[in-house]
């Protein structure tokens, strides 16, 4: 199908951006790679009375370790996180969920921000951001991803608000992440992802010095952090170990609702 009518402009910065938006009103969104949005106004199913492109704004696309946290500039691409040295190094899963995001063309367009930002339940990075305890930057403000996701397509964000920056901690530990669906480059029908943590101040011999940040995708109306596995997840040597993995997936299993489309 074709999009309904829609106004154009292009920004230069995040103020200028801004600017287009309050012009604009409520009806306007913000266009960075198009992959999430494009196909639902092509479908009709989101229709704005204007776009605003930010992909000309120098100094959003940054990767950068700042003592534990991890800063990703909303611009960055998916392959710039998937091939860079730094994520490897210091936020392995994010490496390999960016592999996962659809094909080559949507990898090299797409950016962490857009997908944030359009909080699509099958999206992959909402997932990581609710396990990790990411923080979302706007031009306004700094927002817990707990805070940040409200349902389907549906955020925090006001009108005029632009996420310049997601900022995790750094997560070098192991990890896993994997989702269903019936084609390579599909969206996910449901997924899962796991990431040990270092809890500094745990003590030696109190069984294991982290926890295991457990979240789940596309299950429901939007992705969500099974925090009632998370405490399954027992380190190794302890009562019980063999079950944990068993018993944590089915707490998963448990609160996942599929909705129909």
């Amino acid at each position: 199908m074709i999009p309904a009518a829609f106004e154009y402009a292009k920004a230069s910065s995040v103020e200028e951006a801004v600017k287009h938006l309050d012009d604009y009103g409520e009806d306007a969104k913000v266009l960075a790679g198009g992959h999430s949005l494009i196909p639902l106004m092509r479908l009709r199913l989101a229709q704005p009375k204007a776009l605003v492109d930010i992909n000309g704004i120098k100094g959003l696309d940054h990767i950068e370790v700042k003592g534990s946290k991890v800063h990703i500039g909303a611009l960055t691409r998916h392959v710039a996180i998937q091939n860079s040295s730094t994520i490897k190094e210091k936020l392995p899963i994010l490496a390999e969920v960016a592999g996962e995001v659809g094909d080559n063309q949507v990898r090299n367009m797409g950016t962490i921000g857009g997908v944030i930002a359009h909080a699509d339940a099958a999206g992959d990075y909402p997932t990581l951001a609710l396990m990790l305890d990411a923080d979302i930057v706007t031009n306004k403000r700094t927002i817990h991803a707990h805070d940040f996701f409200k349902d389907i397509f549906t955020t925090s964000l006001a009108p005029n608000e632009i996420v310049t920056e997601v900022v995790f901690d750094v997560a070098d530990g192991p990890h896993k992440y994997i989702k269903f669906r019936r084609r390579l480059f599909d969206w996910a029908i449901v997924g899962a992802a796991a990431q040990k943590v270092d809890r500094p101040d745990a003590r030696p011999g109190q069984g294991g010095r982290g926890r295991a940040g457990q979240g789940r995708q596309a299950g429901r109306g939007r992705p969500a952090r099974v925090r009632r596995a998370e405490p399954v997840r027992r380190p190794a040597r302890q009562p019980g170990v063999q079950e944990a993995p068993r018993e944590g997936a089915g707490q998963k299993g448990d609160r996942t609702s599929p909705i129909d489309m």
